[in-house]
């Protein structure tokens, strides 16, 4: 799964998500595209099932390009610890989506493939998503 080789920092603070996406919210590379419209967190596996998904439904020929990077790390402290003693240690690592902000793009497939990718990749993540094309 993703995650960054070397961060500046362990760990980071929680922040809020707020706005729409003004970066990343162009088809940039391919021709078609999945675009969230909600804000969330979207993990590491979520990013890989969605990757997965898309290079099964679409076979061969397809190329793929995955917008979003997991860079922020998601601490969790265990079960039955006390409360202080530090923050806790990295449990996952999440990507910052905002609305508008464009998930996968695709390319070098017909539009009736993307479309069914980008339906199975929706049920994968926990935000609503649209399909676009150039």
């Amino acid at each position: 799964m993703l995650s960054p080789k070397k961060t500046k920092f362990r760990k980071q603070h929680r922040g809020r998500i707020k706005g729409k996406s003004h970066r990343g919210n162009q088809i940039s590379f391919g021709k078609f595209a999945i675009q969230a419209l909600e804000p969330a967190w979207v993990t590491a596996g979520q990013i890989e099932a969605g990757r997965r998904t898309i290079t099964r439904t679409a076979r061969r020929g397809i190329k793929i390009w995955i917008r979003i990077f997991p860079d922020k790390p998601i601490t969790k402290k265990p079960a039955d610890t006390r409360m202080g003693s530090g923050k806790g240690d990295t449990l996952f690592w999440v990507a910052v989506v905002k609305p508008g902000r464009i998930l996968y793009e695709m390319g070098e497939v017909s539009e009736t493939v993307a479309r069914r990718a980008a339906q199975i990749v929706a049920y994968k993540m926990r935000i609503r998503t649209q399909f676009l094309r150039i």
